[in-house]
């Protein structure tokens, strides 16, 4: 038995209700193991800052504390959509206690690493089906030659459709280490917290 995305019905965009002119691009929600709480994308606020930097790249308060209906509210309101790259990892195996601990951790790199059937969302196919999308953004870098090899065709089809297409720092934890190093080098100038830092970052490559 596979290992489908938790809201894998909502990743081709037919479920929203509007229009959308920007795309929002993550990797994978698993549907188990049971540990996976989140109410909608991104949902797992309490490792996972999107929810607060997102509002507030548009002059609004953190949602970070709210739910499904206020996050899909915001969406429609700013015609955001939200999608990931991977429908489902096909030899994951729910019986087995090390393919749950390594989706257990939400971690890209054990995607990477340790699955090889995986289905893919093909997000140019989405992308061709609504032309009304000028914005994409991927939700983290593609250095690691997996996610570039995913992701490039996405890229090349913004180029030549001159949509507007950035990779944002992740707004995961795992944004610690660059964080860190950028404090690091600019003492005179810290960040004090994580979140403002990814904040930072993600106005650098917003499209207003």
């Amino acid at each position: 038995m596979p290992c489908h995305h938790k809201f894998q019905n909502h990743l081709d965009l037919t479920k929203i209700d509007f229009e959308p002119t920007t795309l929002i691009v993550g990797t994978f929600n698993p549907s188990w193991p049971a540990s996976n709480n989140a109410e909608w994308f991104y949902g797992r606020t309490a490792k996972n800052y999107f929810w607060d930097v997102l509002p507030r790249l548009y002059g609004e308060e953190s949602l970070i504390n709210a739910g499904a209906n206020e996050w899909k509210r915001f969406c429609r309101d700013k015609q955001i959509a939200i999608t990931d790259l991977i429908s489902s990892i096909e030899d994951a195996e729910p019986d087995n206690p090390e393919h749950g601990e390594m989706l257990k951790g939400f971690s890209d790199k054990a995607i990477e690493h340790n699955f090889d059937d995986i289905v893919y969302n093909n997000i140019v196919q989405l992308l061709e089906r609504r032309p009304e999308i000028r914005n994409v953004y991927f939700t983290r870098g593609v250095t690691d030659a997996f996610w570039r090899h995913i992701w490039n065709p996405v890229a090349h089809y913004c180029n030549v459709n001159k949509i507007h297409e950035r990779k944002l720092l992740t707004p995961s934890g795992n944004a610690f280490y660059q964080y860190g190093a950028y404090n690091n080098q600019h003492p005179e100038n810290k960040v004090s917290r994580l979140e403002d830092y990814i904040l930072i970052r993600w106005k650098q490559e917003w499209h207003f």
